[in-house]
């Protein structure tokens, strides 16, 4: 089932065009990564999303509801978590909880306590006295506290250490397998790789890939280490061959995935001693696309 849709949606300021045409369709149980770099468009399509600000056209909605005209209805069954969390100074983190959990509904305490103590957060000190890795574990533990059926994190783990990270990222998936849905947000390459089932690449406010890592994965290139009897003469020249180097008494080079067949084909007849092959990642298809795609109209 669809949980969130946007169709064409597109964002003015002024003569600037935020947004342009984002088409993006997640399903319910699903964790959804939403990448790109810093002005991409990423945070314009959240606040639309959140009904912060008015689309200039197009759709979006979630839970079948419309953002903009519904967007109270939509807010009961969802939770935000910023990149820079702001909270009440005066406020305790404890306090702050409790206020996100009650404007939710939600009466979990047990659920509460154990995720401060996962994440080793000290609910007693005023807000004001926080890092911003701690105001950062007072906006994650409401959200999960929260029992959402949507969690929409923007940069979430901005400011947390490695150790925190991983606890996050085993909450995503927890959530995952109690059927909720995560639109993740994020710069940090490998923890999207980890969590999503997939993803969108925006660019200059334009969707330019969609799809499963495995989906993608045919438009970027394998890399091979490898090592021959007798030198592999030619091989530069290979249709698919990228970026021959010598490494260590070996050659390491990137194959095109499409064209790994007649490749392997080629290099068998020079005696295989050695063969390594590193698979694409997430990494290595963004940047390829980042620096050689134009924005296509959805």
């Amino acid at each position: 089932m669809t949980i969130l849709e946007t169709t064409d949606l597109t964002k003015m300021f002024g003569r600037v065009k935020a947004l342009d045409r984002v088409n993006i369709e997640m399903k319910e149980g699903e964790v959804y990564g939403f990448i790109g770099p810093n002005g991409a468009g990423k945070s314009t399509t959240l606040r639309v999303l959140l009904g912060a600000i008015k689309a200039t056209s197009g759709s979006a909605r979630i839970f079948g509801k419309d953002v903009w005209k519904d967007a109270v209805a939509v807010h009961r069954r969802i939770a935000y978590v910023p990149g820079d969390v702001s909270l009440w100074p005066n406020l305790t983190g404890g306090e702050v909880i409790d206020l996100f959990m009650k404007l939710h509904g939600t009466k979990n305490r047990g659920r509460r306590s154990e995720l401060i103590d996962l994440f080793d957060l000290d609910p007693a000190k005023k807000c004001g006295t926080y890092s911003k890795g701690n105001r950062q574990k007072v906006a994650l533990i409401a959200a999960f506290a929260s029992d959402a059926d949507l969690y929409i994190m923007d940069e979430p783990t901005s400011g947390l250490d490695p150790l925190m990270e991983k606890l996050f990222q085993k909450q995503v998936l927890e959530a995952r397998e109690n059927g909720k849905s995560v639109l993740l947000s994020s710069h940090i390459l490998s923890e999207v790789e980890k969590l999503c089932d997939r993803v969108s690449i925006i660019r200059q406010g334009a969707i330019i890939e969609t799809g499963s890592l495995t989906d993608l994965r045919h438009l970027t290139r394998t890399t091979l280490l490898l090592e021959t009897k007798k030198p592999p003469q030619g091989l530069s020249a290979v249709k698919g061959v990228h970026e021959l180097a010598h490494k260590e008494g070996a050659i390491q080079f990137q194959v095109d995935t499409e064209e790994l067949d007649h490749v392997m084909a080629f290099v068998s007849a020079f005696g295989i001693i050695r063969l390594e092959s590193a698979p694409p990642t997430l990494e290595d298809l963004f940047l390829r696309h980042y620096e050689t795609a134009r924005p296509q109209a959805q």
